[in-house]
């Protein structure tokens, strides 16, 4: 075999030949962009396929629609965004799938009859899990689903099934959007808390008796005007009762205070993993949740700690080393969790509403599908042996039993 063009110019020749059959020689920036990728493909195939006929003017309408979406689904799966690509992600996720689910609608608009009746329980199954139970599209779809299914295609049947998809993919997209406004609020919260931490600890570390966290736990054994004084970064004894305890904080004592409530926090992060599921949903809406327990148990330690220096927690006035500050600061840490939890379950519930079913009391189709269901059933062989059985008469050619003569008559 020859090896001729293993150098730079075959390179060349392979990445003309990948180009010249559609092939992307340059892989994905990211696993959402490699699925909207081969979903984007896939649906240019359905294209070709429908546009290989002869077609109308509305049918041209259509594709030239569907070719547009398309095009521009992967543009923005493609696009680099410059300097603003760390947090363009979002605008590229919305323009791709945004138009991959027009061009799914203007398709179902093409497709044969055989193909949208086989749609159809799909597009009943998107509108049960994203319309409201009382959404006149969802109503009359139900109404229409026995019909539809059964072959007895209609072109307002056709157009029902192109403007519920639609209804449900208008929908999915508001679901999607909070998702997303509550992410950017996570983040924002996380980043103004952080803020704060980070201010209160340049201002200990400039003023550190400002801000002191110095416990003076009891006097000295070494003389009646001498004492202890415990900070979160060091220990003094025998100190004169004359000195006044804020004297001696450090810079670092805050920093320190807030480490420790870091630890208690990033605890309480891992014990809650365990509640944390999968979700299809984007935004990482769940990794936004666990961030913010960070700077807040930061926050909290630092409020903690202070509300027992000025003894606003009876019995904790005075801590009796610094391992008992720090232990409370971790403490004070994790007790965040009272608060954040709050913020965890609205995430949650937030996610659950995007997959979440509304179902009616009385579903339509389903009373539907069951009326018929037991319609068969109450025709078998066996339901009719059971009547015969019974001492009943057979039925009929129309498949009712036979009237019962009156006793009077022969």
């Amino acid at each position: 075999m020859d090896h001729s063009v293993a150098g730079p110019e075959g390179h060349s020749d392979r990445t003309r030949r990948r180009v010249a059959t559609g092939l992307h020689f340059r892989p994905p920036r990211s696993a959402w962009r490699a699925r909207a990728k081969t979903r984007i493909a896939y649906l240019e195939a359905q294209l070709n396929h429908e546009n290989a006929e002869p077609c109308s003017d509305d049918r041209k309408a259509f594709i030239d629609g569907a070719k547009s979406h398309l095009g521009k689904a992967r543009f923005a799966a493609d696009e680099t965004f410059g300097w603003r690509r760390p947090w363009s992600g979002s605008t590229a996720r919305e323009g791709v799938w945004s138009n991959v689910r027009s061009a799914e609608v203007l398709l179902l608009q093409l497709a044969s009859k055989a193909e949208a009746v086989g749609r159809a329980s799909e597009v009943m199954a998107l509108a049960k899990l994203h319309l409201d139970k009382d959404d006149p599209l969802r109503v009359r779809l139900a109404q229409r689903i026995r019909f539809i299914v059964s072959g007895k295609l209609t072109a307002s049947d056709r157009d029902l099934l192109a403007r519920a998809l639609d209804g449900a993919n208008n929908a999915l997209d508001s679901e999607l959007a909070r998702v997303h406004s509550l992410r950017n609020m996570l983040w924002t919260a996380t980043f103004v808390v952080l803020l704060g931490v980070m201010g209160i600890a340049l201002y200990g570390w400039f003023s550190p008796s400002s801000l002191s966290l110095c416990f003076t736990p009891k006097v000295s054994p070494g003389g009646v005007n001498q004492m202890d004084v415990v900070c979160p970064s060091m220990e003094y004894s025998d100190v004169s009762t004359s000195t006044a305890p804020s004297s001696k904080a450090l810079p670092r004592d805050i920093l320190t205070v807030e480490i420790a409530g870091l630890a208690g926090a990033a605890l309480t992060v891992i014990a809650s993993l365990r509640r944390i599921r999968g979700t299809s949903a984007p935004y990482m809406l769940p990794l936004a949740s666990a961030v913010l327990k960070f700077p807040t148990g930061a926050l909290s330690a630092f409020l903690g700690v202070l509300l027992i220096r000025g003894a606003f927690v009876p019995g904790l006035s005075d801590l009796d080393s610094r391992a008992q500050v720090l232990a409370w600061a971790a403490v004070f840490g994790a007790a965040q969790h009272l608060v954040t939890r709050l913020v965890d379950d609205r995430a949650q519930m937030t996610l659950s509403e995007v997959s979440m079913p509304t179902d009616a009391a009385v579903d339509p189709e389903n009373a539907a599908v069951k009326e018929d269901r037991e319609v068969e059933e109450a025709d078998t062989p066996a339901s009719r042996t059971a009547v015969w059985a019974d001492g009943g008469q057979a039925p009929g050619p129309d498949g009712e039993r036979a009237r019962e003569a009156p006793a009077d008559q022969p």
